[in-house]
């Protein structure tokens, strides 16, 4: 699966599920922080996605973007002892795009999407779609209607 094939899929969905999204193309961006200036929104109204490795089972963990994984809480929420983030290999091989390219629904890669508890403080949410240089953004509420996470706390201060 490319970028573009990941893009359509995912525009089509929203479209297809009645969820309203504005879509922004801009330059290339790298980082939560860079995405979130480039799109003119609050850093924690980003909805960093990460594929993580629990057990046998690989996942799909959201959180707002100026937070940082809690492995310890997911490790005790999933009952797992061993979690580890996916390779870049393994990203590709999931999702056929690099890191920081992943929208945070797992449904589009056939895996359970587990969300931080704290990403309900955003009346709306930003995201890349399938790209480093595009985003959505939709209501948070759509989100969970149509992608349906499981809800957790996973996630912590990114300075401590």
């Amino acid at each position: 699966m490319s970028e573009s094939d990941v893009f359509e899929r995912l525009r089509r969905a929203l479209q297809g599920g009645g969820v309203d999204f504005v879509h922004t193309r801009h330059k290339p961006v790298f980082t939560s922080a860079e995405a979130a200036a480039v799109r003119g929104v609050s850093l924690h109204s980003g909805a960093k996605a990460l594929i993580l490795k629990s057990g046998d089972a690989m996942i799909l963990a959201v959180m707002p973007a100026d937070l940082a994984l809690n492995s310890a809480a997911l490790r005790k929420h999933l009952r797992q002892r061993r979690l580890r983030f996916a390779t870049n290999e393994e990203v590709k091989e999931l999702t056929g795009l690099e890191p920081g390219a992943i929208p945070p629904f797992g449904s589009l890669f056939g895996l359970p999407t587990i969300c931080d508890e704290r990403l309900c403080e955003n009346e709306r949410i930003n995201f890349n779609a399938g790209s480093h240089s595009d985003s959505f953004q939709i209501a948070y509420a759509d989100y969970i209607a149509y992608e349906r996470p499981e809800i957790a706390a996973l996630a912590k201060s990114s300075e401590g």
